[in-house]
């Protein structure tokens, strides 16, 4: 008998040792409120998901569904005096939601990177372009990503303040700044929002590039259902504060039945 409870004990251990390899990221029952004068508005109900490594996963869902506001909670970036998070976000067995600040600043560095939709405002108005990329100016990849990005006068762009950047140039930017650190996990907020269809096919393949290398995942936002879909191995969608089932792509957009995604399919027949 104690043999047995110690060979079903071992093989529990080891399925559960054999999952985590896989896992980049587990979000268990999250749940975002916004903190009114005397009362909590939820706006994201509890939600629970697994990213898997080496792949793309999508959140569809209309504008202002709160979206950004998930995508942030996971590294604690929305503002505690404005909102309110319960539940666990596990990354490297850390906890993220009940990190010290000195842990999630070492983790968005690092490990986890984002682009965000204003990526103007990601940068020192006061800051050239070319301080963000000093550590890597020297490297091949560097000049790779932006020829590849459709930068070609690099100088003249690295001496740009941010303020003189438009709203593409400062994404593509971001983009190359992220791919340059090499995180594990890459995060995008509606990543298409200023760029044209050439740079949107450029980005798709770079993404599904980065999701194959190492142990990397890429988690992305939108309200585009098209390049959702197209980049996606895996979506699920936000809906009033909900989140359904992450399913793999194509069965989501076609199988899927919800009224936002009725009029998707209606646009793309």
């Amino acid at each position: 008998m104690i043999n047995k409870f110690g060979d079903n004990l071992l093989f529990c251990l080891t399925n559960t040792k054999r999952r985590f390899k896989y896992l980049a990221l587990i979000v268990e029952k999250l749940k975002i409120d916004l903190k009114q004068h005397n009362f909590m508005q939820p706006l994201i109900l509890p939600l629970s998901f697994e990213l898997n490594t080496n792949k793309v996963y999508s959140i569809v869902g209309k504008n202002g569904g709160g979206k950004t506001t998930l995508i942030k909670s996971l590294t604690c970036l929305n503002d505690e005096a404005v909102f309110a998070a319960e539940g666990a976000v596990w990354f490297n067995n850390i906890n993220l939601i009940k990190a010290e600040s000195k842990t999630l600043r070492q983790m968005r560095k690092e490990k986890i990177k984002y682009v965000f939709q204003d990526s103007i405002s990601s940068f020192d108005p006061l800051r050239k372009v070319k301080y963000y990329f000093q550590p890597f100016i020297k490297m091949a990849e560097f000049d790779e990503l932006m020829r590849y990005f459709l930068f070609e006068n690099l100088i003249d762009v690295l001496q740009l303040y941010p303020y003189e950047l438009s709203g593409g140039m400062a994404q593509r930017l971001s983009f190359i700044l992220a791919f340059l650190y090499n995180p594990d996990i890459l995060i995008l907020d509606e990543p298409t929002s200023a760029l044209d269809y050439r740079i949107i096919n450029l980005l798709l393949h770079s993404i599904k590039e980065f999701a194959k290398k190492k142990n990397n995942v890429a988690l992305i936002v939108t309200h585009d259902f098209h390049f959702a879909r197209a980049v996606s191995d895996m979506t699920a969608l936000l809906n009033d504060g909900s989140l359904s089932e992450f399913v793999p792509a194509e069965e989501f957009f076609t199988k899927l039945q919800n009224p936002l995604l009725h009029n998707y399919r209606r646009i793309a027949e």
